[in-house]
């Protein structure tokens, strides 16, 4: 059955997968975003260029639909007051927009940074929630918004994914990308034996598709998403070096010391790493995916090594057309800073 899905942040990098994976499955698509939409599947799509946080805008995007898929945030980089009108305000105008609209559900796409730096691991939906930086506080408190939405009878799936990357995806993961390619080792905060679940971006897709398909009463619901199969950093990072095949190697360094040169570089807005980046690198990061297996039907790809490797050669592949450009998005690299002259030693 064909129906009509509005993807706020539609010309980000989960919003242009999202757009991909319902076009293959016949649907119709609106996408809104305050960067156009300049990918080939614009012919195919409905676009509104505008602002999560005007109503007006939302409203013209909402007319018609009949599924949300609420992806918009301002990320980390983002100016304080961004993150925090982006991802507080406009989630509250969506919410209020889908309801006055009678869509049929909403989905909510947070993030595993609710869960701030945890104390054990697996973390489970049912965790406390604490968040780091504005960003974490961002999602914690739009989180809260859904709730209040759901409690007044709006169908909304709240989605945890973890580190997501695949196609088109740039920002942190392009400066790993760049050093393997260059021929170069990558250093890593402490031994990289701790274990950091990513997801692939199809895989996230998928958990949202079962979200926007599946029983109301079952998806009314907070659920995380991740790889199923992980090892340690070092060796799925050691992956992607594998592939470039220069025959480099993970380089580990002592965590302390590292995270407090980092803290200082980010005071002097010399390195594009934040806190949430540089705090939780060296340590567990993993959540426990039973609950969308089980309630969802989730049943992810990819692996963190087949994910890192597919990313990379979309990369390599792509390189022409955003060498040279940077920004603060998922979309473009981040610029490098002070981190770049690092790369001389490796």
């Amino acid at each position: 059955m064909t129906q009509r899905f509005m993807i706020t942040g539609g010309a980000g990098f989960l919003g242009i997968n999202m757009v991909r994976y319902l076009l293959e499955r016949g649907h119709d698509v609106t996408t809104l975003d305050i960067a156009p939409f300049d990918y080939p599947e614009r012919g195919q799509i409905r676009e509104i260029t505008g602002d999560v946080r005007n109503r007006a805008d939302v409203d013209r995007a909402m007319a018609d639909c009949d599924i949300v898929i609420h992806t918009a945030a301002a990320l980390p980089l983002y100016d304080h007051d961004d993150i925090l009108t982006t991802d507080i305000e406009g989630t509250r105008t969506v919410l209020e927009s889908a309801q006055a609209h009678g869509v049929d559900r909403f989905v909510h796409i947070s993030s595993t940074a609710v869960y701030g730096i945890p104390d054990h691991h697996p973390l489970v939906e049912g965790d406390p929630v604490q968040g780091v930086g504005p960003y974490g506080v961002g999602k914690v408190e739009a989180e809260s918004i859904c709730a209040e939405f759901r409690d007044n009878g709006l169908c909304v799936s709240i989605i945890r994914p973890k580190s997501f990357i695949g196609p088109e995806r740039l920002g942190v993961f392009a400066l790993f990308y760049d050093w393997a390619k260059d021929g170069k080792g990558f250093p890593m905060i402490g031994n990289g034996n701790n274990r950091y679940q990513l997801c692939d971006v199809e895989d996230i897709c998928q958990g949202i598709y079962l979200c926007c398909t599946g029983p109301r009463d079952q998806v009314d619901d907070v659920f995380n998403l991740g790889a199923r199969d992980y090892t340690t950093m070092k060796e799925d990072y050691q992956a992607v070096l594998d592939e470039a095949g220069f025959g480099k190697k993970i380089v580990g360094f002592p965590a302390t010391p590292v995270i407090w040169t980092l803290r200082v570089l980010e005071a002097l807005k010399l390195s594009p790493l934040y806190k949430w980046v540089y705090e939780t690198a060296c340590e567990d990061s993993f959540v426990s995916i039973e609950k969308a297996e089980r309630v969802l039907g989730y049943d992810p790809k990819y692996s963190n090594k087949e994910a890192l490797v597919r990313n990379y050669q979309w990369y390599v592949d792509n390189l022409s057309t955003f060498e040279g450009a940077s920004g603060v998005s998922h979309r473009v690299p981040w610029k490098q800073g002070i981190l770049k002259v690092a790369k001389v030693f490796f």
